[in-house]
């Protein structure tokens, strides 16, 4: 890092010093808060995306994103896996990708999935739109997730903060009950240290309507592949209603972990128990759906971007492909996928399987 930008960084941490109040914050929409973000860094841009892929707005944000975006997982969250991760990280930048998606506990408690990221951060901040989630459900605990993840990706300041994982009305209450997380997503946003606020979700669309009813949120990270709608829909009312908000719509799970696709080799039935991915649901066949299939599908939705983990350059250079040729698909060509996903759909959908409280 050079001397000028850790001086920046430093006098903007002076600044975070200055706490201020959230209470009324909590039910103030999200242009309420306008004035906070005067202290933010100008908008991350990439030069080679307008070139590389269409473009589409990030909601009400107006930032335009790349259809494609980088996940945070596959790849970048192994245990040191740095000479693998961080090249594709930069390869995806070089390639016009200007996403980028990470969380507290990709990775686990060494949070490798930020390492990686913040490496490249490092270097090439202004490039990137980042964005970081808490899994946390109180205030302080969300709190220490922040700075962890700022000190983990190298910077002053993050582009969107989420919600992660919002999926049962008991996170709802924990979340905006007296000392809950949203509190500190709140003041962090205050103090300029967060852009926008979001909230992520795979499992039910209930919980995550009864939050977006609570706040006005800038952005939704939702579980959206073809599958979908065959259990527990987000299609049907959780999308609509997160087109009324303008909200920028960011969909996941495109391949479910590689169950869709009709390229995956399921392991054994015994490797995947042991695994999060087959520890509800296992199967022995392959799923049915190309990757140009399972992606065009989920862009033909009305969402901004679609992230997706990497496991080599190689398929990162494929994804951006798809993004650059992409043309929307038909209702009737959608609707055929969605009857040819039916036979994987569960498998393609492990993360909506899980008790939970």
């Amino acid at each position: 890092m050079s001397e000028s930008n850790r001086e920046s960084m430093n006098s903007r941490r002076q600044f975070l010093k200055a706490g201020t109040a959230v209470a009324a914050a909590l039910v103030a929409p999200a242009a309420a808060l306008a004035d906070a973000t005067k202290a933010m860094p100008a908008m991350p841009e990439n030069p080679r995306t307008q070139k590389a892929m269409p473009t589409r707005n990030l909601g009400k944000t107006g930032y335009k994103v790349g259809i494609f975006s980088l996940g945070g997982q596959a790849a970048l969250e192994k245990p040191n896996n740095f000479d693998t991760a961080v090249p594709i990280i930069e390869r995806a930048l070089d390639l016009g990708v200007n996403y980028i998606d990470t969380s507290s506990i990709y990775g686990g408690p060494s949070r490798w999935s930020e390492q990686y990221v913040g490496k490249v951060m490092a270097k090439r901040r202004n490039e990137a739109f980042l964005a970081t989630k808490t899994k946390e459900r109180t205030r302080d605990g969300s709190m220490q997730m922040i700075h962890k993840s700022l000190e983990l990706l190298q910077t002053d300041h993050i582009d969107l903060w989420q919600l992660h994982d919002v999926g049962t009305q008991y996170d709802v209450d924990q979340i905006f009950a007296k000392g809950g997380a949203m509190e500190a997503l709140v003041e962090m946003q205050q103090q300029g240290v967060v852009r926008y606020l979001g909230l992520t979700g795979h499992y039910r669309p209930d919980a995550l309507m009864e939050t977006m009813r609570r706040h006005d949120f800038d952005c939704i990270l939702m579980a959206m592949n073809a599958a979908d709608p065959h259990h527990y829909s987000f299609n049907e009312q959780l999308l609509p209603m997160a087109v009324e908000k303008q909200m920028g719509i960011i969909g996941m799970k495109i391949p479910g972990r590689g169950r869709i696709l009709s390229s995956w080799n399921p392991p054994s039935i015994e490797a995947q128990k042991k695994s999060w991915e087959g520890m509800t649901i296992q199967t022995s066949s392959p799923g049915t759906l190309s990757m140009r299939e399972a992606m065009y599908y989920t862009l033909s939705r009305p969402v901004s971007t679609v992230i997706i983990g990497c496991d080599s350059i190689a398929q990162l250079e494929e994804n951006v492909q798809l993004a650059r040729d992409f043309t929307p698909l038909t209702d009737k060509h959608a609707g055929e996928l969605v009857a040819k996903a039916e036979p994987c759909a569960k498998p393609s959908l492990f993360f909506r399987f899980y008790d939970r409280p």
